[in-house]
């Protein structure tokens, strides 16, 4: 599979980029464990072409974790050209236009997922950013606003025909969030499509190494995208990338050795910016992992996780859990 002039190989997987969630540090580990791919946070064309610091410094990246792709949102012609042009000067292997992102208070301006409801504005952006920069340009975005309006499959040839390198599809529509189930049959429908010839991602629902080969297997597509499931769970891709290179699973990948992946993603981020901004990046993803699951009345340690503020406090929490790991070590994710 290729983007421009980047090679993945056979069946890529790759990291979505999440508000929140991609910083960095959680990009290193990821890229670390087999992802293909990864993306930043999205970054706000608007903010960005003011240059608010806190959006300017989502646009570093290190050359390890290479190929790397920045994302960007907007409803502005003018804004996201001149985002792009910002971003296209940091050097990133690919500038991913998010046309996708469901949350009110980006879709509900018009921006992400918005721009389901005015294709013209969505088609013209395109174009206008494609036109404006050398690097590869991409886009993510979903079925249509509601069930009512899946328009993916035309969709996907109008971008095709801007000039786009690849096109990422959630299978989902807008009006769904992240509710339901992600339907892959339109995903599909495009991919078999004789006249798309850019490579489709698909994205939605992807929580296991076999969710992963079912989807290469059923709709063709030729990438694949993790989202949600790789929350507390950056190790998702050498699991992911195992199986489908037909290996065993990694026996060393026990509980101990995972908590030692969740302590070195909070020293990470606590050396990137600061402890307290440390820990606040990094308490959804412990929370949020799958490994604690089976330790009993973990609610509360949950909670004191989410509450923790200080590097000590929050290691003597993970160091409790170390001393009694939950009885399924041998089979959580």
């Amino acid at each position: 599979m290729q983007i421009g002039d980047l090679s993945f190989g056979h069946r890529p997987v790759f990291l979505a980029p999440m508000e929140d969630v991609t910083d960095i540090g959680f990009r290193l580990l990821c890229k670390r464990f087999g992802a293909s791919m990864v993306y930043t946070e999205f970054v706000s064309a608007e903010a960005l072409v003011r240059s608010v610091k806190s959006t300017v410094a989502k646009l570093t990246i290190r050359d390890e974790e290479r190929p790397v792709g920045i994302q960007i949102y907007g409803r502005d012609t003018d804004a996201m050209v001149e985002a792009a042009r910002i971003v296209e000067a940091v050097h990133p292997d690919i500038i991913d236009l998010n046309f996708g992102c469901p949350v009110k208070k980006v879709a509900g301006k018009g921006a992400g997922a918005g721009m389901l409801r005015n294709i013209p504005l969505m088609l013209d952006i395109t174009r206008q950013v494609v036109k404006a920069v050398n690097v590869p340009v991409t886009v993510k975005t979903r079925l249509g606003w509601d069930q009512n309006n899946i328009i993916i499959g035309t969709l996907a040839e109008q971008l095709q025909d801007c000039g786009i390198s690849a096109l990422t599809i959630h299978g989902r529509t807008r009006s769904q969030m992240y509710t339901g189930q992600a339907d892959w049959q339109p995903i599909a429908a495009v991919k078999s499509n004789p006249r798309i010839h850019i490579p489709i991602i698909g994205n939605g629902d992807i929580t296991s190494a076999e969710d992963t080969e079912r989807a290469f297997d059923t709709t063709g597509v030729d990438a694949v995208m993790v989202g949600r499931a790789t929350f507390g769970r950056p190790w998702i891709f050498r699991e992911i990338r195992r199986h489908l290179d037909g290996l065993p699973p990694d026996d060393q990948m026990d509980f101990g050795w995972k908590l030692d992946v969740l302590e070195e993603q909070l020293r990470i981020n606590i050396e990137r910016i600061d402890e307290y901004r440390g820990i606040l990046h990094t308490r959804r993803h412990l929370a949020a992992s799958p490994i604690f699951k089976g330790i009993p009345n973990f609610r509360s340690t949950r909670i004191a996780i989410l509450r923790a503020e200080r590097y000590d406090d929050l290691m003597g929490i993970l160091e409790q859990l170390r001393e009694n790991p939950p009885q399924s070590t041998l089979t959580t994710p």
